[in-house]
């Protein structure tokens, strides 16, 4: 037969186990391999010279998700791009705005910068600052890839622009906004 003070040990020690269960973090259920900042943009096909870029993107704005971030160039090391946590990062050797190739411009999807990127549509505006004045695209592809798709961010033959971010449970997947140059 039960006394009380068995069933308090019990309904103590199944809460107790309840709220490990619960609270307990395994390895399974931390997102550490597969983050952005964990798993960087591996870079293949872009020749990062030497030589002086005069017109690298300074800032990027796209009104319609609350995007306003300054731009930085991210170098390549080790074969990966630097991630930067304050700012979007341009990937160095990507295209350049006004010139044909693939401009590819990053950032960690947080709030205060890429965050707001899955609030893009089809068909918004992105604008471009940099020292030769502003640059206007529109988006027109908008999907999310693995990590390991890095045709993505291949060089083009036209002037595109590629918007990246983590997305996905456990940001085990890369969100991919491609945009157009428009003149007006």
């Amino acid at each position: 037969m039960e006394t009380p003070k068995s069933k308090l040990s019990l309904g103590v020690s199944l809460v107790v186990l309840g709220l490990i269960l619960i609270l307990g973090r395994s390895p399974t259920n931390v997102a550490t391999e597969n983050t952005f900042a964990n798993e960087p943009v591996k870079v293949e096909g872009f020749n990062q010279t030497s030589e002086s870029f005069t017109n690298y993107p300074e800032r990027i704005v796209i009104p319609g998700a609350g995007i306003d971030l300054p731009v930085k160039k991210a170098d390549i090391v080790r074969g990966y791009w630097e991630v930067f946590d304050d700012s979007a990062g341009w990937g160095g050797g990507s295209g350049l705005p006004g010139q044909i190739g693939n401009q590819v411009i990053f950032a960690h999807a947080r709030q205060g910068l890429f965050l707001p990127l899955k609030n893009v549509h089809l068909g918004d505006r992105v604008y471009v600052l940099a020292a030769e004045g502003w640059f206007s695209y529109i988006a027109t592809d908008i999907k999310e890839v693995y990590p390991s798709q890095v045709e993505v961010i291949k060089p083009t033959d036209d002037e595109t622009l590629t918007l990246y971010t983590c997305s996905g449970y456990q940001d085990t997947k890369r969100l991919i906004v491609v945009a157009k140059r428009v003149t007006e």
